[in-house]
């Protein structure tokens, strides 16, 4: 678990598939749930992003919500 901005987050979906935090991404979305995309932008540092499903320096992105949306993200994400 993370402290960002006084927000008590907690990683419901870490992968290394881009096409599964696409979709997690949307369903967050349309439930009204915010969440932070840890990792994301840095796929592609070093350009090693483009070589693998995902950057060996970096590691997965872990999709994070607020700790009072954890039991709905996780089911949603189910």
């Amino acid at each position: 678990m993370s402290r960002h901005n006084d927000l008590d987050l907690v990683t419901v979906l870490a992968t290394n598939d881009l096409g599964l935090i696409d979709i997690a991404e949307s369903l967050l979305e349309g439930a009204s749930i915010p969440y932070l995309a840890k990792g994301q932008g840095v796929q592609d540092l070093f350009g090693l992003g483009r070589l693998t499903a995902v950057n060996p320096i970096t590691g997965p992105v872990e999709i994070q919500v607020n700790a009072a949306d954890e039991e709905s993200a996780r089911r949603l994400l189910a």
